[in-house]
C-alpha cells in the first residue's frame, strides 16, 4: 500500500504531530469523504507500506520528525508546491523566501531526488500572463538550484464546480482568470510548456505535466503522476507493481494509494484549491475526523 499524506489537507504543514502519533500507533483510519461514518483501518507498519508520499506547501514542521521516520524504516518522498503568487491566490502562506529555505533544508536532509517541485497550478489571468509565469518560474528554478530533481506542473483546469468557487474568491480583486487549456489560449499554453521545458533543462531537472489531457510530448514533456509508482521503484528499489487509482480523474496517472486526513481542513485557504469547500474554523487545530482517530484503539 502507498500512503498519500495527503491530497485532502496539508499534513506536513499543520498536522505533523498528529501524523507522527499515527506512525507510532502503526495505523490510521481512512475516512470516506462522502460518508464520515465509513472508516477503514490502514496499516502504517513499514513492512506494509511501499512508500509515503507527502504533499505540502510548507513542510517545515515535519522536518524535525524525519530522523524518526528513517529510524522506523519508512520510505518516503515529498512533493512541495512552490508558486510565485501573491495573496489574492494564496492568502495565508509564509513568505516565499521562507518556503524556499524550507525546501533547501529538506533537500539537504533527504536529497534532491526525493523532493519534487510542483508549480501548480499555472493560472492564466490578466495579472499572471504566460510571460509572467516564465519569468517567475525561471527565478524560482535558480533559487532552488540543486534542491530538486524534477519539476511537475499543471494548468488551472476549469472543470466541475472549481471555476465558480475560484472566481467567487476573486470577486472585487479586479483579477480575471482564463482557462489556459481552452482552444483560444493555445498560444499561451504552448508558450508556457516550451518555456518550462527550457527552464527545467537549464537546471538539469526532469519535467512532467500533472493530470493533463493535453499532449505535451512535442515539447519533450511526459505525463507524470503525483503518486508515482515508477519513481517509488527507482528511489527505493521496490519490485512491486501498483494499479492505477480508479478514484481519480481518467487523465490522472497516479497509482492507487490511501489518503490520510480529511478535506476542508487546510488553513492555507488558497483561492483555487479543490480541497476546501467551506469554513475551516470548525476543523482547527485538528479536523474532527483526525481528532477522532487520535482516540481509536
Amino acid at each position: 500500500m502507498i500512503i498519500s499524506a495527503s491530497r485532502r489537507t496539508d499534513i506536513p504543514a499543520f498536522y505533523s504531530d498528529w501524523f507522527m502519533e499515527r506512525i507510532r500507533e502503526g495505523h490510521f483510519l481512512r475516512v470516506n469523504p462522502f460518508n464520515r461514518s465509513q472508516t477503514k483501518q490502514i496499516s502504517l507498519a513499514p513492512d506494509d507500506v511501499e512508500a509515503i508520499v507527502f504533499w505540502s506547501k510548507h513542510p517545515r514542521p515535519l522536518l524535525a520528525h524525519l530522523r524518526e521516520l528513517d529510524q522506523r524504516g519508512h520510505r518516503y518522498y515529498f512533493q512541495v508546491t512552490l508558486n510565485p503568487y501573491d495573496t489574492a491566490f494564496e492568502p495565508n502562506l509564509p513568505a516565499l523566501a521562507e518556503r524556499i529555505a524550507t525546501m533547501r533544508s529538506l533537500a539537504e536532509q533527504i536529497g534532491p531526488e526525493r523532493l519534487v517541485w510542483r508549480y501548480d497550478p499555472v493560472i492564466l489571468s490578466n495579472v499572471t500572463p504566460a510571460a509572467w509565469h516564465l519569468e517567475k518560474a525561471a527565478e524560482l528554478a535558480q533559487l532552488l538550484d540543486g534542491a530538486s530533481g524534477r519539476l511537475v506542473f499543471s494548468f488551472c483546469d476549469f472543470y466541475g464546480k472549481g471555476p465558480g468557487r475560484f472566481r467567487r474568491a476573486l470577486q472585487g480583486s479586479g483579477i480575471a482568470v482564463e482557462d489556459i487549456t481552452a482552444p483560444e489560449q493555445r498560444e499561451a499554453l504552448e508558450m508556457v510548456a516550451k518555456g518550462f521545458k527550457e527552464i527545467a533543462d537549464r537546471q538539469r531537472m526532469a519535467i512532467f505535466s500533472c493530470c493533463e489531457e493535453v499532449d505535451l510530448a512535442g515539447f519533450g514533456i511526459e505525463h507524470g503522476a503525483c503518486i508515482d509508482a515508477r519513481l517509488i521503484r527507482t528511489l527505493f528499489k521496490r519490485s512491486g507493481t501498483a494499479a492505477r487509482d480508479r478514484n481519480q480523474r481518467s487523465v490522472c496517472g497516479c497509482a492507487a494509494s490511501a489518503d490520510m486526513g480529511f478535506y476542508n481542513s487546510c488553513p492555507f485557504r488558497c483561492a483555487y484549491c479543490y480541497a476546501n469547500l467551506g469554513s475551516v474554523s470548525a476543523h482547527c487545530p485538528l479536523p474532527p475526523p483526525l481528532h477522532q482517530q487520535d482516540h481509536h484503539r
